[in-house]
């Protein structure tokens, strides 16, 4: 009997270890409080420091909303702006907002804790879940704040404001996958980090934050077409579609059925993905 063997027999494991897929997502499941406390507290740590305190998490996007606002209202004029145009950006802002602080800052989740991952023995995909889960807590205020501002803008809130709460809930499993892949590619490729606040900003000059896609490219069906499978203008769309009306925001039930693919798939994908590198996080070499 060599080593291994005995350890095996005795119901030791290796530190830092693959065990099977099933019994991985269980001991993730296990740790469920210590991947909300983690989020809760890098939220305080975050602005403890601030004057203003938690009040930033709201106050950032209302900025970026105000300047964007501004900016291409003035440029795109009344004749090219969408309908509620305010309500518009707002919405575009804020969902966008969960989606990009997701995946850049939850790409460097395994990175930037190479100390935690290195001295404890845990499934690694804890790291990541939480940054999600981090984003997501400090959304939900963001997501009041957003229909507060809707209806002091004129629409009045009906029931179909309740598909909102779906609407985010495949978006955090959107984008829990998505900072799954993420985290594991930076580990392999570290000037990834580099990169991605580039292509998050791509995404937001070409996913139709501040302007309607149907609108400017109306007479060009191949953009409209490759718009309709862009899972981010999917949510976007189907956010303002659900909070705004009019006829610029006609709700597109296949838009539902998309991005639960899009969710189910890419979040699938992800925890495979990143369980399957679990012994490479944390190591030297």
């Amino acid at each position: 009997m060599n080593v291994a063997d005995y350890a095996a027999q005795q119901g030791l494991t290796k530190v830092g270890g693959r065990p099977p897929l099933r019994k991985y997502l269980s001991d993730v499941w296990r740790r469920r409080e210590f991947i909300y406390s983690l989020a809760r507290f890098r939220i305080e740590a975050e602005n403890q420091r601030n004057r203003l305190g938690m009040a930033w998490i709201v106050l950032k996007p209302l900025l970026e909303a105000g300047v964007y606002g501004l900016i291409f209202g003035l440029l795109l004029g009344s004749s090219q702006r969408p309908e509620h145009f305010v309500e518009f950006l707002i919405i575009g802002v804020f969902l966008f907002q969960f989606f990009s602080t997701s995946f850049t800052s939850g790409a460097k989740s395994i990175t930037s804790n190479t100390a935690l991952v290195q001295s404890l023995s845990f499934p690694r995909m804890s790291l990541p879940m939480s940054l999600v889960v981090q984003r997501l807590l400090q959304f939900i205020p963001m997501v009041v704040i957003m229909v507060i501002l809707v209806a002091v803008f004129g629409t009045m809130p009906t029931w179909q404001w309740l598909l909102l709460v779906p609407l985010i809930a495949m978006f955090f499993v959107f984008n829990a996958g998505l900072t799954l892949i993420t985290a594991r590619l930076t580990v392999h490729f570290r000037d990834l980090g580099q990169l991605l606040p580039f292509v998050t900003r791509l995404l937001f000059y070409t996913t139709g934050i501040f302007f309607s896609i149907e609108r400017q490219f109306k007479d060009h069906p191949t953009v409209l077409r490759i718009a309709d499978f862009q899972p981010i203008h999917e949510f976007l769309s189907l956010g303002r579609s659900v909070l705004l009306t009019g006829p610029d925001y006609e709700v597109k039930p296949e838009y539902w059925l998309y991005t639960f693919v899009w969710s189910i798939a890419i979040f699938a994908f992800g925890v495979i993905f990143f369980w399957a590198a679990e012994e490479r996080y944390g190591r030297t070499d």
